[in-house]
């Protein structure tokens, strides 16, 4: 069974054993998908609450891919191209990273200090 842990004790540690989850993927494939999903799982709800949804989401979509992939090269692919999509298009990361540097972000809307009258 591949090892799980719950956080990398060094910054380039990784959180799975890829020999490991190669061994098992290899040997039980049935094994490693179960073991995938949980550990999916995990990760997703050791995750802030108001991020959980967005992720499940997220994942869903990127199961939708390996589902109709016709090899896992091929979805290993698409996802890829998912990844630099969100980076470089439309809205994507790089593009806020720009208006960031360049002083074209909107800031949120001032909010109103309301009072209310003390209890006593």
């Amino acid at each position: 069974m591949p090892r799980l842990e719950k956080q990398a004790t060094e910054a380039c540690q990784p959180l799975i054993d890829f020999d490991q989850w190669s061994a098992l993927a290899k040997s039980d494939p049935v094994a490693f998908e179960m073991q995938r999903v949980r550990f999916i799982e995990e990760t997703i709800s050791a995750m802030p609450v108001h991020k959980q949804q967005r992720m499940r989401c997220l994942q869903w979509k990127i199961d939708q891919v390996r589902n109709r992939a016709r090899t896992p090269m091929g979805a290993c692919v698409k996802i890829s191209e998912m990844m630099w999509e969100s980076l470089t298009g439309p809205g994507g990361l790089n593009e806020a990273l720009n208006r960031l540097r360049s002083g074209q972000y909107e800031r949120p809307p001032a909010a109103a200090v309301l009072k209310f009258p003390s209890g006593s």
